[in-house]
């Protein structure tokens, strides 16, 4: 029996230490934790107490991390997304495998160089666009490459990122900025932008987009609107983003909803109710969603057409109740629409009964993003183990959505000028 994969993990925040390490709890045979950096030592003491890693292999900075002689097999790099491209440059010299949290970089020149890297170190670098490993989505591909709906004609999707995320991640917290992160259709839907480009099946030749900033402005401010939700805010009634509302007693993602899970276990390390309350009363998610210094879209659109004349929109919008994501896929023969909210995918082909496919998760061991979170994690972990190279989203594969969404955002700065991908990447 193979020995399980051993990782090392820079950033052990919500995507480090919660969706990735979790695997280990349910395969310990297939992923062994060593060592971990994070500057908060509240993450640190989760590292040792849930993970069993030692103290003295417990680092309070990435620096301190990547100059220790190599201690793992793989490297999991899920810092903020302008420091992945340095830390994963420094641990493939180190001889690491990479496992990157999206996005790459909001840098193209970074991707390719990163890119470029991991063919000259010969070393697995895979990037974290959990999609493509999920029931939903790997049911969706293998439907259009069988030939169910014929040739693809037109792609329509669509993410729901739900009022409340949007407030808590894009708004308050820590994707609130472009010139910090990265902007909103890289940190947010490169996921989609890659799904859209495996679907299709053949590359992006150009795309044209339209969004911008237009709700989540001090302008737009009710009566009243104080700069924290609790400084005797006059508006709070009638406020759906509320800090209250949200991290206490909402129905979404509040401490009375989901306990200590996420987004509460961002607010606090091991949240309580009262530790929720001191961050809402003290830190950035408990300001008024009007009064942020956010920058980055609440809605946008892209227009794509791809090789073969598939064509292919994308919505991104703030404004839905829940988080989810909708597709609908035209073809010659039938067209498939798709509801991951209803985990259903449902087929029509042309003068034959429709077809329903349930793509329920039924294994609580890859629970996370539809699935996706463990699927990556099995994969990469059997990749690593049998020293093979084909990984379903490799460093290659991810630089072309990267591509597709920086050339987007450019459309959209440009007041939706047509960008030639070609062009773009040189």
């Amino acid at each position: 029996m193979n020995k399980p994969v051993t990782f090392a993990i820079c950033g052990c925040g919500n995507r480090g230490l919660e969706a990735y390490a979790t695997f280990q709890t349910q395969h310990p045979e297939k992923m062994k934790i060593v060592a971990g950096a994070d500057s908060r030592p509240g993450q640190l003491a989760l590292l040792r107490e849930r993970y069993g890693v030692a103290e003295n292999m417990c680092f309070s900075s990435d620096e301190e991390l990547l100059n220790q002689p190599k201690l793992a097999d793989v490297m999991i790099i899920s810092t903020q997304d302008r420091q992945h491209v340095p830390e994963a440059l420094q641990a493939l010299d180190k001889g690491y495998h990479i496992l990157l949290e999206k996005p790459i970089s909001p840098e193209l020149d970074q991707c390719i160089a990163l890119r470029e890297k991991a063919k000259e170190t010969g070393r697995i670098v895979v990037v974290c666009h959990v999609l493509r490993y999920t029931k939903f989505y790997s049911t969706l591909e293998q439907l259009l490459r069988r030939g169910d709906i014929g040739k693809i004609q037109t792609i329509d999707a669509m993410e729901h990122v739900g009022y409340w995320h949007y407030a808590h991640s894009f708004v308050r917290g820590n994707w609130r900025r472009s010139d910090e992160t990265s902007p909103m259709i890289l940190a947010k839907s490169c996921h989609d932008m890659d799904i859209l480009r495996w679907l299709a099946g053949e590359k992006c030749l150009r795309v044209q987009s339209f969004g911008g900033l237009d709700y989540f402005r001090a302008e737009n401010a009710p009566a009243g609107a104080a700069l924290r939700c609790l400084d005797g805010c006059k508006a709070r009634d009638n406020c759906p983003y509320d800090a209250e509302k949200l991290y206490i007693t909402g129905e979404r993602c509040s401490f009375k909803k989901v306990g200590d899970g996420w987004p509460c276990n961002v607010l606090a390390s091991e949240p309580t109710e009262e530790k929720v309350w001191d961050a809402i009363r003290t830190s950035p998610y408990g300001r008024c969603v009007f009064h942020c210094d956010n920058d980055v879209v609440d809605h946008q659109t892209v227009n794509m057409e791809f090789e073969n004349n598939i064509n292919a929109t994308f919505t991104m919008t703030a404004f839905t109740d829940h988080n989810y994501r909708t597709i609908k896929i035209t073809g010659t023969l039938g067209d498939i629409e798709g509801d991951m909210l209803k985990k259903q995918i449902i087929v029509h082909r042309f003068g034959h009964p429709e077809e329903i496919i349930d793509t329920t998760i039924t294994d609580p061991s890859l629970a996370g993003h539809g699935g996706g979170d463990g699927g990556l994690m099995e994969q990469f972990c059997d990749l690593v183990a049998n020293g093979g190279t084909n990984a379903l989203t490799s460093i290659d594969a991810s630089v072309e959505s990267h591509v597709m969404a920086l050339a987007a955002e450019a459309s959209r700065l440009q007041g939706g000028k047509t960008i030639e991908l070609a062009e773009f990447e040189k």
